[in-house]
């Protein structure tokens, strides 16, 4: 199936149980392993503000990074990111100046625009143009990576910057917060041009980028069946539940139905959406990330797991932690565990035969 994931077949099996939520007393593992293309970016790029990188040039990042997991018997599907693109991009095809960042941690070059908007008056003075040069660049890019990629590894989904993640986009933070209140009106006339936005883009990738074995590549849950969005709830880990249900719910919902579902992150600070987030209709899996302040998400993985339910989940987990959890018996089903911090491939794959007979 894939040249740089020899178990793909096995590995899409075993996903495709766990999304259908078919697999709640198995655990499944990703390896992070050292590294040398991620060391060759490391010592080319600072952290912090940098020029659009040549497509060719981030195309040759992601198969050296792919090709050395190629030995790998984990449960990670070898694809590429389309970091530049994965939020700039929405901004900037509305006449926005976007900025690129390089992270050195993970490899990515990611994109932001500042707000594009002084206030509200200007809001109609925006169109949604396919002819838009960063347009031309999203698919160019898009067809740059699904070329290189064909036979060897597939090209993850990116983000969805939807509903009040645009809005930040356009006037700020601050001001979005105060307009849901001040001015709820523009708020609605604002999620309906992202509603139609994020449909064009996403339709795109779509358009360009071929399933695999009839699912959609993830940076989030690794591989899941269907056309797959990835959701982004970011903007209400800093609101209460109530403000997630008069403003979030109906515009996921709604872009979820209109593909055959989607997948969403959660940060440390987000968790009190654990109440509201795993009932969304159309939502397929759930990854909790962690943060500074936070208790780690596998060190109260229970405790959170009452609140998702049946909800497959993707949680980090160091390696001593995860192999400690595995001896003991200890670790809970229906997730996916990315493991970081693995010494190397042998001890990555040796961990693995004991994922693979693992149950709960």
């Amino acid at each position: 199936m894939l040249a740089y994931k020899p178990n793909a077949t096995q590995v899409v099996s075993g996903l495709r149980l766990l999304y259908e939520r078919k697999a709640q007393d198995r655990i499944f593992a990703t390896m992070e392993v050292p590294s040398r293309a991620l060391a060759e970016f490391q010592a080319e790029y600072g952290e912090g503000y940098c020029n659009y990188p040549a497509p060719a040039a981030r195309v040759a990042f992601w198969d050296k990074l792919l090709k050395e997991r190629a030995l790998l018997v984990d449960d990670s599907i070898p694809a590429a990111y389309l970091s530049e693109l994965d939020q700039g991009l929405y901004g900037g095809l509305l006449g926005g100046e976007v900025q690129f960042m390089a992270h050195p941690d993970t490899g990515w070059i990611s994109s932001m625009v500042a707000p594009l908007l002084k206030d509200w008056t200007e809001f109609d003075g925006l169109r949604l143009d396919p002819g838009h040069p960063w347009f031309g660049r999203y698919i160019d890019q898009t067809k740059a990576f699904v070329q290189a990629a064909a036979g060897k590894f597939g090209v993850s989904h990116f983000i969805l910057i939807d509903s009040l993640n645009l809005i930040f986009e356009l006037i700020g933070a601050t001001q979005t917060y105060l307009s849901l209140d001040e001015h709820p009106e523009m708020v609605r006339r604002a999620i309906e041009l992202a509603y139609d936005l994020n449909v064009c883009v996403q339709e795109k990738f779509f358009e360009i980028v071929p399933l695999l074995d009839g699912g959609t590549c993830s940076n989030m849950v690794q591989w899941i069946p269907g056309r797959i969005v990835s959701e982004s709830v970011d903007p209400f880990h800093m609101t209460s539940v109530d403000y997630f249900e008069r403003w979030g719910r109906e515009p996921i919902e709604r872009i979820l139905a209109h593909f055959d579902g989607g997948v969403v992150h959660i940060h440390g600070n987000g968790r009190h959406l654990l109440d509201a987030v795993p009932t969304i209709r159309g939502l397929r899996a759930m990854f909790l990330l962690d943060d500074v302040g936070f208790p780690l998400a596998f060190d109260v993985l229970s405790q959170l797991q009452a609140r998702t339910g049946s909800m497959p989940l993707v949680v980090q987990a160091e390696f001593g932690a995860f192999s400690e959890g595995l001896q003991r018996h200890e670790l809970c089903g229906g997730v996916l565990y990315q493991v970081q911090n693995v010494p190397g491939v042998e001890a990555a794959n040796r961990c693995m035969e004991e994922v693979r007979v693992y149950r709960v």
